[in-house]
């Protein structure tokens, strides 16, 4: 047991803050970071299982006990013993965010499951849900340094995505379960994907994004109990779906059929099967679920097919099986024995095709299939046969910490083998390959690149510039020019741009400028220079639109500090018209977001001549280049600021584009 005696003091529950009921606590705690927990045990995946035709669905088991955090060392609680047939855990409440307690976290990670926690915005949370996307605002007098002249959507932010991913990594967790009530729909489904980039990039790649059946495109909250094209593009943003569970028995192969078909059109090249990333709802409490909820849960399973359709059960409110019973007067578990397990009798839905189930007393019957913990070389295996409760004081204990699996041979039913006499246990360590001679290996995966340069002429000079690449075998290099080539930027800088893709025999490749000199008489001399400043290589992005860049906010502090926030904006686009609900192709495309990325920033000053006026962008007097102070998103002004003066901070992208000043801020200084 985790205590000795019946009172808890002090704060040893674990962290301070158990959970945020707003987006405002997120940034006080954002403000005040606190160290690492070094408590919940890291994640490490099962063996990965062999390559599949048709993959196996999985089972998701979303928690809601008794509202969330009810964990005593001094009372006995729920706990949860199947870890073995669970692939991911969802700890539920309904607070804004919500964070698993770090042993859950442990319990889950050392059977090699993922542990995710919560964001929900329901009813009434609509000015959160819009500073979700925007990020957190500044205190000072702030604006765009020219007002946008074609419309776009409103900005969005990356800050609470990363604030989210950041949150996750110091507390030990993997992923959120995304839970809207908000009309703002296509920017959502935007910050989504940069929620997914940051959540692997600070997680790591095995992190988890998962999209509750809750509003459809127009932003209405519209339970579709199924995928279908009012939420697919919620679904594409993120890495897995969560429907709704008052589902009619025909949902589910509705459900497997348009999978298919956006697997064909998108996700090919990511997933064979998108059906194992759907996970279909089940209410254990019943709330309109198929079968009654209860011991007839089995019933709406079989419906979802894990084995045969290969689609994902999402179990939610397991904790039925006590919470249900625990407080009834004169009840105790060890009453529970004789009692007979009633399964609910429900009536068929209108227009619901009959069915036929079998009965709940058949033995062998499993729906999800038995996984092993981490092997030992990467997690240790502990085994103490403890359910992570017990007797040992006046109302029991709860150390969820402290548990390991039960046993899937001993619990619920033992599962007798003989084992022989071998007893040897060895690790082999094997690596699969197709033949070759060679001794050493490689796979070369093709990637098309651009490439874009920024040159500007020294001297005045008829010359024909362009940028080229060679390879270092003798194939040749597809090289495209792209549109926009060869365009003047500003101030006599000239940017090319070209795509090329790099040959399979090649392990290198150079990348220059080819310069043609244009004379009327090629036998005089020449004396031409240009400056080169910047020569930048990237992989390419996709052809279908994406987001544009931005600054979104600048703040001055007394100490004569700016800093910046930054942020993406979709182009406008016109929305597919809606044609019927089985239609697989989303409303609008899907256009993955990340967090922008810029090389550097320049500052930019210029002083008040008058109360009002500040004078234009282009007029300012550069200060300085962000970078020197080690923070990529501040910059110290040295002297103080004595008169009212205007500062402009401009990005430079990783792409080495300047943005323009549409697209940059201004922050003011005070009067002193």
């Amino acid at each position: 047991m985790p205590i000795r005696g019946s009172v808890v003091l002090g704060n040893s529950l674990g962290h301070s803050t158990q959970y945020f009921k707003s987006l405002e606590e997120l940034d006080a705690w954002t403000d005040n970071p606190t160290k690492k927990l070094t408590t919940p045990l890291k994640y490490h995946p099962r063996k990965p299982k062999a390559e599949e035709s048709n993959p196996k669905g999985k089972l998701l088991v979303c928690h809601d006990y008794k509202g969330g955090y009810t964990e005593s060392p001094v009372d006995l609680s729920y706990t949860f013993n199947y870890w073995s047939a669970c692939d991911s855990f969802i700890y539920f409440s309904h607070h804004c965010v919500t964070i698993p307690p770090h042993g859950w976290i442990t319990a889950a990670h050392r059977q090699g499951v993922k542990m995710l926690g919560t964001l929900i915005f329901e009813g009434g949370a609509e000015p959160d849900c819009l500073r979700l996307l925007v990020g957190k605002l500044p205190k000072s007098s702030t604006g765009p340094a020219v007002h946008l002249s074609s419309p776009s959507s409103i900005p969005v932010s990356p800050h609470y995505a990363r604030v989210l991913a950041e949150l996750a990594e110091e507390r030990g967790f993997d992923g959120y379960l995304l839970n809207f009530d908000f009309e703002q729909t296509r920017a959502l489904s935007t910050w989504i994907t940069i929620l997914q980039s940051e959540m692997r990039n600070i997680v790591g790649p095995h992190s988890e994004v998962v999209w509750y059946d809750s509003i459809i495109v127009s932003g209405k909250l519209a339970w579709q109990d199924r995928l279908n094209s009012l939420n697919l593009p919620f679904f594409l943003s993120s890495q897995s779906f969560f429907s709704n569970y008052t589902w009619r028995n025909d949902y589910p192969n509705l459900t497997a059929q348009i999978s298919i078909w956006v697997t064909k059109m998108f996700c090919r090249a990511l997933h064979p099967s998108l059906n194992n990333f759907i996970y279909v709802g089940v209410d254990v409490w019943g709330r309109g679920s198929h079968g009654g909820g209860g011991f007839g849960s089995y019933k709406a399973i079989t419906h979802i097919s894990p084995d045969s359709l290969g689609l994902s059960v999402a179990l939610f409110g397991q904790a039925w099986t006590w919470e249900s019973e625990q407080d009834k007067p004169g009840w105790t578990w060890q009453a529970v024995n004789n009692d007979e397990v009633p399964v609910p009798q429900v009536s068929k839905r209108t227009g619901e095709p009959d069915c036929t189930h079998w009965s709940l007393s058949s033995p062998s019957r499993r729906s999800s299939t038995i996984t092993h913990p981490p092997i030992p070389c990467t997690s240790l295996c502990i085994q103490q046969f403890s359910p992570g409760v017990g007797h040992g004081c006046e109302k029991g204990w709860t150390d969820v910490d402290k548990q390991t699996s039960v046993g899937d041979l001993v619990w619920p039913q033992p599962v007798i083998a003989w084992e022989g006499e071998d007893g040897d246990i060895s690790l082999r360590l094997s690596l699969t390959d197709q033949g070759s001679p060679s001794v050493y290996r490689c796979i070369w995966l093709p990637t098309t690149y651009e490439a874009t340069a920024f040159y500007k002429l020294d001297v005045a000079a008829d010359l024909d510039v362009s940028l080229s690449v060679k390879s270092s075998a003798e194939d040749t290099v597809t090289i495209t020019p792209l549109t926009g080539n060869d365009t003047t930027v500003a101030q006599g800088w000239v940017k090319l741009s070209i795509q090329f893709s790099v040959p399979s025999s090649s392990s290198s490749a150079s990348i220059g400028l080819v310069i043609a000199i244009v004379t009327e008489d090629p036998s005089e001399s020449l004396a031409a220079s240009l400056l080169l400043g910047q020569l930048n290589v990237f992989r390419a992005p996709s052809p279908s639109p994406s987001s544009s860049p931005m600054i979104l906010w600048a703040d001055y502090s007394s100490q004569g500090a700016l800093t910046w926030e930054v942020a993406a904006s979709l182009p406008a686009t016109v929305q597919r018209p809606f044609t019927s609900a089985e239609d697989p192709v989303p409303l609008w495309d899907i256009q993955p977001c990340r967090d922008p990325s810029f090389l550097y920033y320049n500052v930019y000053a210029s002083p008040f001549s008058s109360p009002t006026y500040a004078g234009r962008p282009e007029d300012a007097t550069w200060i300085g280049t962000s970078g020197y102070s080690g923070d990529a998103k501040k910059f110290v002004v040295e002297s103080p600021v004595k008169t009212r003066t205007r500062f402009y901070v401009q990005g430079v992208t990783e792409h080495g584009d300047v943005l323009p000043w549409e697209r940059c801020v201004f922050v003011d200084s005070p009067v002193l």
